[in-house]
């Protein structure tokens, strides 16, 4: 896996870390080796910017996907169930750290469990995954909790 992050956001974050979730759940996802994925982490500002452009919404949210290929895990980009996903740029995932420390506090775990959480959920949407409606959530959030539990467990 090719997996690059910028840290924009003036927070330190351990970049190490995320690189090897990332990698673990792109493997556990059955993504290609020769995958790419973009890891960007923000302040705020910024964060705010691309919520209002690509959501409409107003204010910093914490974290946003930004796909650049039809991926499908485990079926080539074609998704036909034949193996490895095609290697290709999957894409962006946007962190914004400050607004994850926020939630943390209010969710009652570590900064860094809740970036753990936002960068996995940040990489299922960049596999074609949502959970607009209720069966889509149920997946979505099972299989989110899934990678992070086995992440732990490593």
């Amino acid at each position: 896996m090719s997996i690059e992050v910028n840290n924009e956001s003036g927070v330190e974050v351990d970049e190490q870390r995320m690189i090897a979730l990332a990698g673990h759940v792109l493997a556990a996802m059955d993504v290609n080796p020769l995958a790419e994925l973009s890891l960007i982490v923000v302040d705020e500002d910024h964060m705010a910017e691309l919520h209002e452009k690509w959501m409409g919404e107003p204010g910093p949210t914490d974290v946003l996907s930004f796909p650049m290929d039809e991926l499908r895990p485990g079926g080539g980009a074609r998704g036909d169930g034949e193996g490895p996903v095609d290697p290709a740029l999957l894409g962006d995932v946007v962190l914004c750290p400050t607004v994850a420390e926020q939630q943390a506090a209010e969710a009652g775990h570590s900064t860094q469990d809740e970036l753990d959480l936002l960068l996995t959920h940040g990489i299922l949407h960049l596999l074609g995954y949502d959970h607009a409606e209720p069966e889509e959530h149920k997946e979505m959030f099972g299989l989110q909790a899934k990678l992070l539990e086995e992440w732990r467990d490593r």
